[in-house]
């Protein structure tokens, strides 16, 4: 297939890394370009003046003039799995309770939680799946999917087994990352412990055993998972040979940041609450910050400072934390938008930050995120 007469082609590479301070400014792009594409691979692309009148003729060809393209975006980050959504919760957030403070009535992920621990598998498999289709339409061809919201093994087990579904049938690249460490159940309101040692001794061996999860996430925060109880957590993984990724700083600056680095973590996702040491350490490890900004924008928080950390020389990738409650969005352009007003980030910075950079944070290096030759 030969796709001719494209207004303007960007994120062209011919080697992919990812991308940090000055480098995210830069979009290189082909004006009036083709790409040639065989058995669903970048096999060339270029300037439409390199195409004999012959090539042209005789291939099946999709005129795109005017259009311009893009590679496709890589969200890194992303609870698509739920079962309905938690809009009755809006008003109490608009009479000014905190995430900490819903969560403590029962709102927020045990809301969540308790709604898909009544929904069957096969309800909750179609769900995700018209979610899937709506977030594709806008763009997405790479999405990392999180479960969560089960609280308890086999709930957890359905979420994943949903996820594993839905990479079966998708075009998409999908990523499935164990988070049973989202909050702690009613039942174990009183008893952590007792919640991690199930998480660590019942759902993690049966999730490495049954091969669902590509990673591990937990929600480090006070309140919420701490600085022990995250690494006790991970330590699990790691001897089952499940890589981390961290939900961090995103209320307060309580060392997620430097925890996840300390155990490699391939990235950091929220951080609206860093500072100078953690963009320091950041400088100098391989985990990838990932920002959040619809969430910050639904929950009415201070936004990630992108600017500075840009500026510093890290490179930083953005995610759409598709959620039914503190982002209920999916869509990439409204999070390029908020990036540039919100973030004071260019569009050349967003842009990359959700394809190359967001490829990376996915674990998926050079097989997406740029338009390369040989690239799928």
């Amino acid at each position: 297939m030969l796709i001719i007469n494209i207004k303007e082609l960007f994120g062209i590479r011919e080697s992919v890394h990812f991308l940090r301070g000055k480098e995210m400014a830069e979009l290189p792009s082909v004006r009036n370009a083709y790409i040639r594409i065989t058995e669903d691979r970048i096999a060339a692309f270029g300037s439409m003046s390199d195409l004999s009148p012959r090539e042209i003729n005789e291939t099946d060809c999709i005129n795109a003039a005017g259009q311009f393209i893009l590679p496709a975006w890589c969200d890194s980050h992303t609870h698509l799995v739920f079962a309905g959504s938690r809009e009755n919760e809006f008003v109490d957030k608009i009479k000014g309770l905190s995430y900490e403070e819903i969560a403590r009535k029962g709102g927020g992920i045990l809301n969540s939680a308790g709604l898909l621990n009544e929904t069957s598998e096969e309800e909750l498999f179609r769900q995700s799946w018209q979610r899937l289709q709506e977030v594709r339409s806008s763009g997405t061809g790479s999405i990392e999917i999180k479960s969560g919201y089960g609280l308890n093994t086999e709930a957890e087990l359905k979420m994943l087994r949903v996820i594993r579904r839905l990479k079966e049938h998708s075009d998409l690249n999908i990523k499935a990352t164990f988070l049973g460490a989202h909050a702690y159940p009613a039942d174990f309101r009183n008893n952590h412990q007792g919640y991690i040692d199930q998480i660590c001794q019942e759902m993690l061996p049966r999730v490495a055993e049954e091969k669902l999860a590509d990673y591990i996430d937990v929600f480090c925060e006070e309140g919420f998972f701490g600085i022990p109880e995250t690494q006790q957590i991970l330590d699990v993984a790691s001897q089952l040979g499940i890589k981390a990724k961290l939900h961090a700083n995103q209320l307060k600056n309580s060392g997620g940041v430097q925890l996840g680095i300390k155990n490699s973590a391939v990235s950091v996702d929220h951080l609206e609450c860093i500072g100078e040491a953690e963009i320091e350490a950041l400088k100098n490890a391989d985990t990838i910050p990932t920002l959040l900004p619809s969430a910050a924008f639904f929950l009415r928080m201070p936004y990630q400072p992108a600017r500075k950390m840009i500026d510093s020389g890290l490179g930083v990738a953005l995610a759409s934390d598709f959620n039914p409650g503190s982002s209920p969005s999916g869509n990439v352009p409204l999070l390029i938008s908020l990036a540039c007003i919100q973030l004071k980030m260019t569009p050349e910075e967003a842009i990359n930050a959700i394809t190359i950079n967001g490829a990376f944070a996915m674990g998926l290096g050079q097989e997406t995120g740029s338009i390369t030759p040989g690239k799928s």
